[in-house]
């Protein structure tokens, strides 16, 4: 099976060809996004890899099927960028890694959290320019804060587990398919409704997938409902937050503190260097510009530990497609 890898990096590649210990799958490394513009690059394979940015929306599926492609492996959990309708239609299947390494995003989350919190990326910066004054880094403690997961999948579970049991902390979650059993070993408890969890919890982290339902979960109506000086953290999907009415909680003053790993429309920017360019996207550049804001570039699943079981989960699944003309991580439309 020759398979087209789109959007690949460099530790992409290390991590596959670290992998693929035989010969059954052949690896084309393409460092460009899959488009309408790229989906010819696809000629000739059987299948294609792609990642959270790459596009498969009708048309671009339209081209692979007619590229012959079989099969489109997704290294990653999410696949919102696909249209899976359309893919059962043209006889496409799907498949995704489901669980790599949980730790790794759960981990991140609760970095950022820190970060945020006791703010060590503007000492970082003030202590390398000489300036050991603490003005300005004032924080607070986590032990005996009530943290709000949105969202209890394994990353959630694992970060509210964290939180509660390393850091003393009122772990409280909403999911509409709670995991109790696992949440309560982990020190979580479950509370109704959304607007519980927001009213009660000085930290609120997102978790879910993004979907119909969950598509700007957080906007101007459910985060007014927020604590007035909420921590926000998103490591998940950037399009559960409406950026426009994020900045206007920030510019008010009511949001106290954002981290974000995803941003909704970072497929113009994230995985790449505009280090000597100009950002157009007027609403990253604001929130770029705000002192309580703390943006990353979608790295929090980047560990060797999740690389590896990423490589390992999407060649499983391909070789079962190719062998099997199915996989037990196939993704089939609602």
């Amino acid at each position: 099976m020759k398979v087209a890898i789109y959007s690949s990096k460099a530790y992409d590649v290390d991590s596959f060809n670290a992998t693929n210990l035989d010969d059954s799958v052949e690896l084309n490394f393409l460092k460009v996004g899959l488009d309408e513009k790229t989906v010819a690059l696809a000629a000739g394979h059987e299948a294609v890899c792609i990642f959270v940015n790459d596009i498969a929306d009708a048309e671009v599926l339209e081209g692979l099927s007619e590229q012959g492609v079989k099969f489109i492996a997704l290294r990653c959990a999410g696949f919102n960028n696909v249209d899976l309708k359309k893919a059962k239609e043209l006889g496409i299947k799907v498949a995704r890694v489901p669980a790599y390494s949980p730790e790794s995003v759960a981990e991140f989350t609760v970095g950022m959290i820190m970060t945020v919190v006791r703010k060590y990326h503007k000492a970082y910066n003030r202590v390398r320019e000489g300036n050991f004054l603490l003005d300005g880094l004032l924080g607070f403690n986590l032990s005996g804060k009530t943290v709000g997961i949105i969202g209890t999948g394994r990353i959630g579970l694992l970060t509210g587990k964290i939180l509660s049991k390393g850091f003393a902390c009122n772990v409280i979650a909403y999911d509409v398919y709670p995991n109790v059993k696992a949440a309560s070993e982990y020190g979580i408890k479950y509370v109704d409704t959304l607007e519980e969890l927001l009213k009660m919890s000085d930290i609120v982290s997102l978790h879910c997938p993004l979907m119909d339902s969950t598509y700007h979960i957080l906007d101007e109506r459910t985060l007014a409902q927020t604590k007035k000086g909420v921590v926000l953290i998103n490591t998940s999907r950037g399009g559960l937050i409406n950026t426009t009415a994020l900045i206007s909680a920030l510019k008010s003053g009511h949001v106290g503190a954002v981290g974000l790993d995803v941003y909704e429309k970072e497929e113009e920017y994230f995985f790449g260097d505009s280090s000597s360019k100009i950002i157009y996207d007027d609403n990253l550049s604001r929130l770029i510009s705000f002192y309580n804001v703390f943006i990353t570039g979608h790295q929090a699943f980047l560990t060797n530990e999740a690389l590896h079981g990423i490589a390992e989960t999407t060649l499983s699944n391909l070789k079962s497609l190719s062998q099997d003309g199915t996989s037990e991580n196939l993704v089939e439309p609602n």
